[in-house]
């Protein structure tokens, strides 16, 4: 079983010019999982000055109905975010960590070392809280100011972040700029030290690569996929940074492939059709031009 976990509501929005209200963004949470999303990352507890789109993290989260079966998280870049979070509704956190000095001071203002130190202290509070916390690993496949990233620095990391406490390890192709071939040498550096736990994907494609990466990362035994609804995405803080891959493109892969997904493919589509609305020139998924190839697949 793999899990795609729904990024659009925080990473989806967080780089676009139109700012989504409260309303709208308790309508996109809620059908994503209307079409069958179990695990959605629903918001982000940042600094709404630096960060607007994501403002009114608390209030989406109390506005959102009961969502049954479906597991709501927030991306927390400190201790403080964390914090926030663990006073909310949320089971869990996506904490980041970032395998780059420079990426790390412009996103999140501290070193790459002080963001695992920041994870651990997230990491206690969290297992105080009786929540669950995911190590996400941005620029893990390479920095926009560095270049390129030794995959032994991710495999530290790793092994850092495992004995911090996370539960899972997610490895982010922050700028879009991997290969298949650094999906395998990342993996490769990273498995001995992952100690069982899962790990998962977190892949944009501003190169026209993340569809390839997404296989590869599956034929490795990737467990958790993250995906933006619409191809929507990309971090503030990353010159020319474009969208993740979609959502349900992501699910018509895994389908094809016979990857069991439990999504919705025309409910899928009259999200997409809804955002376009909103944001008509930012969809990059190809599902919704293309429809699905023979008999419409649903749940």
């Amino acid at each position: 079983m793999v899990t795609i976990c729904e990024v659009g509501p925080r990473d989806g929005l967080q780089n676009l010019s139109k700012i989504f209200s409260v309303a709208e963004k308790i309508r996109l949470i809620t059908g994503l999982a209307q079409a069958g999303l179990r695990s959605i990352e629903a918001v982000s507890m940042v600094n709404s000055a630096r960060v607007p789109q994501m403002a009114g993290a608390e209030e989406v989260l109390e506005g959102l109905p009961d969502l049954p079966g479906v597991h709501l998280s927030a991306l927390a870049l400190n201790l403080r975010g964390a914090q926030r979070a663990l006073a909310t509704r949320v089971q869990g956190l996506r904490f980041a960590v970032v395998a780059s000095d420079t990426f790390c001071q412009r996103n999140q203002g501290m070193s790459s070392d002080d963001s695992l130190a920041e994870f651990a202290r997230a990491a206690d509070v969290a297992r105080a809280a009786g929540r669950d916390i995911v190590a996400v690993i941005a620029t893990a496949y390479g920095c926009p100011f560095e270049g390129a990233v030794a995959p032994t620095r991710v495999a530290d990391m790793t092994r850092s972040l495992v004995d911090a406490g996370a539960e899972q390890v997610i490895l982010a192709d922050t700028i879009g700029v991997a290969v298949p071939g650094d999906i395998r040498r990342v993996h490769d550096a990273v498995a001995p030290v992952l100690e069982g736990r899962p790990w998962g994907v977190h892949l944009h494609n501003t190169r026209n690569t993340g569809y390839a990466n997404l296989s590869v990362a599956l034929d490795l035994g990737a467990e958790v996929v993250d995906a933006s609804i619409g191809g929507l995405g990309g971090c503030p803080f990353a010159p020319r940074a474009t969208g993740n891959v979609a959502t349900e493109d992501v699910n018509y892969l895994m389908q094809r492939e016979g990857i069991s997904t439990g999504l919705d493919h025309a409910m899928l589509s009259n999200l997409v059709d809804w955002l376009a609305q909103q944001v008509p020139d930012k969809i990059t998924g190809q599902l919704s031009r293309a429809g699905w190839f023979g008999q419409e697949v649903g749940a």
